[in-house]
């Protein structure tokens, strides 16, 4: 190779594989190992899934409780700041999942929030 050649290769072409010896590949073992395994099927408790709660999820808890939720709440709840949260009540909650959401303001209190749940009928 001349020097301009060299000059106008990428670091990547240039770079070889590490290989152990002259033509031989490396071996795999047949049990793979024990952080790569996969858990068992059967046992529940590996089921990630089944204990997965949402910021989502824990933002509806709060809206369905009797006196609803602020905004201060929701955002301590879930981690997210003011506007995420606003914008999860327009957009997700109003718009995608279609609930009724009210909101209510006491005198010298914050304004809160809360899901109308249909009840009687």
């Amino acid at each position: 190779m001349t020097t301009i050649e060299a000059r106008h290769t990428t670091p990547a072409k240039r770079t070889k594989p590490a290989t152990t010896a002259k033509g031989e590949k490396p071996k795999a073992s047949g049990k793979p190992s024990s952080a790569h395994a996969a858990p068992s099927k059967a046992d529940p408790s590996h089921d990630v899934h089944a204990a997965r709660v949402t910021k989502h999820d824990l933002i509806l808890t709060l809206l369905t409780r009797r006196e609803g939720a602020t905004i201060p709440e929701m955002m301590e709840a879930s981690g997210w700041q003011q506007h995420s949260v606003r914008g999860f009540l327009a957009g997700t909650v109003k718009k995608k999942l279609g609930f009724a959401l009210t909101s209510s303001k006491a005198e010298g209190e914050l304004r809160r929030y809360r899901i109308d749940t249909k009840r009687g009928r």
